[in-house]
């Protein structure tokens, strides 16, 4: 696969990751494929709605965890997005952005 082809790949996942129905390929094929691509987790930072995303995967597992009703499945698909925020917490341009909570697409104005 050439380069060109993998960087489209990669930006094809990332968008994927916006849409549910498409959402847990794409959390597979990114955690498998973020060693071997450095740049992903700006991709993953920068994309509009993605770490917006990787939250609601988070979260939507807080309900199966009291009383335990946590599945394999399900506990494989969490694991991928907490994968894949952890390359975006270890990369040198994204880290201090993401300590800092400045997460794209979260910044909400309530007042």
């Amino acid at each position: 696969m050439a380069a060109s082809d993998g960087r489209e790949a990669i930006e094809a996942y990332v968008h994927q990751l916006s849409n549910q129905a498409t959402r847990e390929n794409a959390l597979l094929e990114l955690s498998k494929k973020r060693e071997n691509f450095p740049e992903l987790a700006p991709y993953l930072w920068y994309s509009f709605g993605t770490i917006a995303a990787l939250l609601q995967e988070i979260v939507s597992i807080y309900p199966l965890l009291s009383p335990p009703a946590l599945t394999a499945h399900a506990s494989n698909r969490v694991c991928n997005a907490l994968a894949l925020l952890q390359c975006v917490a270890s990369h040198p341009e994204t880290r201090g952005l993401f300590l800092q909570g400045g997460y794209p697409a979260l910044d909400v104005n309530f007042g």
